[in-house]
């Protein structure tokens, strides 16, 4: 994956940067020892690595503020990370870039229940700002698989979503305001505790924009009041079609279930010997989570059964306590680490309409074959956010590139049903050179204007998102940084 040729001006002048980020930030928070830097040479999408110049890991909004201004006026790219889960390579930098790191932002500012918000620092991980209002009886939605570890300056950057998505939304329907830095040190309030603030809604610009824009130093996040009750069904199916088909059925009558999750069977297997959830052997199953009060739930799981068995299920597993609905969803949660116990593999992110994903399945399965990769899926049947593995090993020569060419193939099937290259995990630079295949060059062009706003000299997340020969011209007409 080509990266941009690095500013051997900025390389050159590396100790003199670093002296002056060590002067406002302190010595403890300024990482360049090329050992030591090693560890932000990549993100989840770890096929592709390059240690960057330095990282930086401040404290606070006014430690950002200062250390960017510094890299504005020495022209040196910066690369915002959250918790470093990116799937897309979103956090990846170059061998000229700045690594600002979020992990030491983790504080809770405010928390109001009466207007059901909290108040929080971008590094803060989306599991613990559930656990820091868990015992008044409050929840934050989103849910991404890897929550344990991601942060919400992360998720606000690739708009990130979850298994409770299709019920709750992803956080742009769940961020109320943020504190954002620009490139030049300049920090704007974008948004409100009501989440109405008049003017432009330049909260919903910066959410999703990957970094490109501004850091995310501080958010204002909606938080709900617990469910009364909830409980999960599991569907076996004898293939991944009927699976499918039983989805869109359940959407097309109108039921929003907080949850439809999708596993197919190599997922399946593997999770089991990883897990040992107890999965029946199956071709596909859906994981289906409804809540409400014991009435709302026995009315609607009456009626998602009713659908079910218009598609001749094998099995229909409905939980009757605790553990049984921990097991059901055991097996999903573990997913993608079983996944990795079997190959190296690439996780994609495509949506597509729910109605097509019948004839998506069937597709990517014969794609699979032609490619000789083998693809298992897992992902949120709900709202059409695939998540197809495509398993490949590193270490054969070839493979990285035959995987790569799958995924492209995948991901134009979803654009060409009427879907999206994206749906949670960003563009980053895994799906940067695919963005002409959903956009037109006026579409990218319109989008580009906004970062030049932002970003007139290009310095943010630098060779993500927007293909590569557009943002090098683009990066290379800037003006000379002040």
């Amino acid at each position: 994956m080509e990266m941009p040729a690095p500013d051997q001006g900025v390389i050159a002048r590396k100790a003199e940067i670093v002296a002056k980020l060590r002067a406002v930030l302190g010595a403890d928070s300024v990482i360049d020892d090329p050992h030591e830097t090693r560890a932000y040479e990549c993100d989840a999408l770890s096929a592709y690595r390059c240690p960057p110049l330095a990282a930086i890991l401040p404290r606070t909004t006014a430690e950002v503020a200062a250390a960017l201004a510094i890299c504005h006026a020495e022209g040196v790219p910066v690369v915002p990370r959250g918790s470093g889960t990116s799937l897309a390579g979103g956090a990846m930098p170059s061998s000229d870039a700045v690594i600002l790191g979020l992990a030491r932002m983790n504080a809770v500012l405010e928390t109001d229940y009466g207007d059901r918000l909290i108040r929080v620092q971008a590094g803060r991980t989306n599991l613990s700002v559930s656990g820091a209002v868990e015992a008044e009886g409050f929840f934050y939605a989103p849910d991404p698989s890897s929550q344990l570890a991601c942060a919400i300056g992360g998720n606000i950057a690739m708009n990130s979503g979850g298994a409770h998505c299709l019920k709750y939304g992803v956080t742009t329907n769940n961020l109320l305001g943020a504190t954002v830095v620009l490139m030049d040190g300049s920090v704007v309030e974008l948004g409100g505790p009501m989440g109405e603030a008049p003017g432009l809604d330049l909260l919903g610009v910066i959410c999703g924009a990957e970094g490109q824009l501004g850091v995310v130093t501080e958010a204002t996040l909606r938080i709900l009041p617990k469910p009364l009750g909830a409980r999960p069904v599991l569907v076996a199916f004898d293939s991944s079609e009927t699976a499918g088909a039983c989805v869109a059925a359940i959407i097309r009558a109108g039921i929003i279930p907080v949850a439809i999750e999708f596993m197919d069977r190599p997922c399946i297997m593997a999770t089991e010997a990883f897990a040992g959830a107890g999965y029946p052997a199956c071709e596909a199953l859906l994981i289906i989570d409804v809540e409400g009060s014991p009435p709302e739930i026995d009315e609607q799981l009456g009626l998602i059964r009713q659908i079910a068995e218009g598609f001749y299920p094998i099995e229909f597993r409905e939980s009757q306590s605790e553990d049984e609905s921990r097991r059901i969803w055991l097996g999903r949660k573990s997913a993608f680490g079983a996944m990795g116990q079997l190959n190296d593999y690439m996780c994609l992110d495509g949506t597509i309409p729910v109605s097509a994903l019948p004839q998506v399945l069937a597709r990517i399965g014969q794609l699979s074959q032609e490619a000789g990769l083998e693809v298992a899926n897992v992902f949120h049947a709900g709202d059409g956010n695939m998540h197809p593995l495509i398993l490949y090993n590193a270490n054969k020569p070839g493979d990285l590139e035959r995987c790569e060419a799958l995924g492209a193939d995948i991901l134009r099937l979803c654009v060409e049903v009427g879907g999206c290259l994206t749906g949670e995990h960003g563009v980053g630079i895994e799906k940067r050179d695919l963005m002409g295949v959903q956009f037109s060059d006026q579409d990218m062009d319109a989008q580009m204007r906004v970062k030049d706003v932002f970003d007139p000299h290009w310095l943010l997340n630098a060779a993500k998102v927007f293909p590569l020969a557009a943002s090098r011209s683009r990066r290379e007409a800037r003006p000379n940084a002040a």
